[in-house]
């Protein structure tokens, strides 16, 4: 009697593990076989539905300008030219335009939130220290030395009213809701030589601007770079928008003639769909 009593109670145990086991076995078949399924699905709609709310962009890219040039600072005593850390830089100018599927301004095209992020650089040599950061469009294509971003992206205010503007000051990262004035960044490649020295003062003079770069025995071709970001915006209608905008900066261009002018100046009109922003569809 006890022995069968032992008998039925693992019984009831070995049957209780069975169906835990089958139960482990349908969730997986459920997860390899129909989850795949319907996230395949799923992502098919979404990007059906992407698709259909990015073929008029409400925001794009239409116009780039990029001046390149460089200069030199002197850390000697009495600026004796004994001691010149060389840098070159790009200003950057963004225009964006958001009337070209909305001709008023509505909560749908005016910013509220701008941010860029993503921020690759890709220098064709290790010639030099690279990074990016705002740049006010007062000081555009003057040279500026600009402190290193300390975060990973780059914030801007927002400029609503008049009032606001009048108010405000232009030295940090600042956008206008109705996208009336450009993104402005500049790149800077800080140390490409340092403890540069002039000779001799009166027989050889520097050039504080792009011909400084020849001057200093600077291979324009290794100071080249690429350089890709992303622009964010967030409208008033909270949907979120994104441009990933690449540059290729060649600064030998023409044989280097443009820099030995003193800077390299490029107005990119843009065309076609590549600089129109991504409408994010959740």
């Amino acid at each position: 009697m006890r022995f069968k009593n032992f008998i039925f109670r693992h019984s009831k145990s070995i049957l209780i593990i069975l169906i835990l086991i089958l139960f482990v076995l349908a969730y997986f078949y459920y997860n390899l076989i129909f989850h795949e399924s319907f996230a395949k699905e799923d992502f098919a709609n979404q990007a059906v539905r992407m698709t259909e709310q990015n073929e008029t962009p409400i925001f794009k890219v239409h116009k780039i300008l990029l001046y390149s040039s460089a200069n030199a600072v002197d850390k000697s005593e009495n600026e004796s030219l004994k001691d010149l850390s060389i840098c070159q830089y790009t200003d950057i100018a963004i225009y964006i335009d958001n009337t070209s599927t909305i001709y008023d301004i509505t909560p749908e095209n005016t910013v509220k939130k701008l941010y860029i992020d993503n921020i690759k650089i890709t220098p064709n040599s290790n010639k030099g220290h690279q990074y990016v950061n705002y740049k006010n469009a007062l000081d555009f294509a003057k040279y500026k030395d600009i402190p290193e971003n300390e975060s990973d992206k780059i914030e801007y205010t927002i400029i609503n009213t008049n009032e606001e503007n009048e108010k405000h000051d232009y030295s940090s990262p600042t956008f206008y809701t109705d996208c009336s004035n450009p993104i402005t960044l500049e790149y800077m490649n800080k140390d490409i030589i340092t403890n540069f020295a002039v000779s001799n003062k009166s027989e050889k003079s520097i050039s504080f601007n792009g011909k400084i770069l020849k001057e200093a025995g600077i291979n324009l071709q290794d100071i080249n770079y690429s350089l890709s970001f992303n622009v964010n915006i967030i409208n008033h209608k909270n949907e979120h928008f994104i441009c990933n905008v690449k540059l290729e900066v060649e600064l030998n261009k023409d044989n280097g003639n443009a820099m030995d002018k003193g800077y390299l100046y490029e107005n990119t009109s843009v065309s076609g769909s590549e600089y129109n922003f991504f409408k994010f569809v959740r």
